[in-house]
């Protein structure tokens, strides 16, 4: 049961499915013709979007006049143990007061894991979940599973919305396919080099029980969301991260949807990306009080969303500096 209510809470929060069919990076334009207002990174802020002039991938620069902050975009999904040039990161690491990393290592606290437990019991069903569909609906589900190599036990959930956060969960893992990564090897080469990093946790417990509120017609938009990707395979998430990997920040955008339709549906999902926005842009401006330079490390669509982080900045009357500039 553990090992669910981790899969089902780090789903939540970590990861978005992005839209089924979805056309190669560069071919669609990064904010929609019709933004959904529900959808807190819907809109980029276009003159901060450029192709980086430097190899490598795209960094921004924070600054006070006095203090620097370099930011590095990176992708929300990206293939495992990805090869990306680390040469401006290790120079840049040299001499940094800290890395700020994005949260990662969600919790549950003592206090709130009973009713954790209990919302995750509300979850599970005796039977499988394609049980409850209609006969298309099930064969759809039936072959997407059956691509991932699951049992129709696997989902043996009453919730959609659950059913479809599983099912992301186990493409990603057939695939190959990480919100970990490059974070992941970014803490391990700042630990080595014995640079503070700050990295802040929070108690997810209560989005486990957003699920269960969240209507039954987003759950299923959500699902036939998840069940289009299995469909359409991960060729579009490849080729965006080769995109972010080479500088080019249009082409890396076009997979980025870090809360999109199916999670900003989610009870309580707005206010939680607006936390971790303004935390994330808190510790940065902290950082610049202290001489020299630091690193942050925040993903793409919320770093370059209106109203994302270095929206946030320049409205604070920080300097912001894309990767096209000196």
């Amino acid at each position: 049961m553990r090992n669910r209510l981790a899969i089902l809470l780090l789903a939540l929060v970590l990861a978005g499915p992005a839209a089924a069919q979805a056309p190669p990076p560069g071919s669609v334009p990064i904010t929609p013709a019709r933004p959904d207002p529900r959808d807190p990174d819907a809109v980029i802020v276009e003159e901060l979007v450029v192709t980086a002039r430097d190899r490598g991938p795209a960094w921004w620069t924070v600054s006070n006049g006095t203090s620097t902050v370099w930011v590095l975009g990176v992708p929300t999904l990206a293939p495992k143990h990805m090869q990306w040039d680390r040469t401006a990161f290790e120079r840049r690491l040299s001499g940094a007061s800290a890395v700020i990393l994005p949260y990662q290592d969600v919790r549950v606290r003592f206090a709130t894991s009973l009713g954790a437990a209990w919302n995750y019991l509300r979850l599970r069903s005796a039977s499988p979940f394609e049980d409850s569909l209609d006969p298309a609906s099930r064969a759809r589900f039936a072959a997407a599973r059956a691509r991932l190599g699951q049992p129709a036990r696997r989902y043996a959930t009453k919730n959609p919305l659950a059913a479809g956060l599983l099912l992301l969960t186990d493409y990603r893992d057939r695939n190959g396919l990480t919100n970990t990564d490059p974070i992941k090897l970014i803490k391990i080469l700042t630990r080595q080099a014995k640079v503070p990093i700050r990295q802040k946790s929070y108690d997810i417990a209560p989005q486990l029980g957003a699920i269960i509120r969240t209507p039954a017609a987003d759950g299923r938009a959500c699902l036939n969301e998840v069940v289009g990707q299995v469909e359409a395979g991960p060729a579009v998430t490849l080729q965006a991260a080769r995109a972010w990997a080479d500088g080019d920040v249009r082409g890396a955008l076009a997979n980025e949807r870090t809360y999109e339709r199916c999670i900003a549906l989610v009870p309580g999902a707005a206010a939680f990306d607006e936390r971790t926005k303004a935390d994330e842009a808190a510790e940065i401006e902290a950082a610049l009080k202290t001489p020299g330079h630091a690193i942050a490390v925040v993903r793409l669509r919320p770093l370059l969303s209106q109203g994302g982080v270095l929206d946030r900045l320049r409205t604070a009357g920080f300097t912001v500096k894309t990767p096209g500039e000196d």
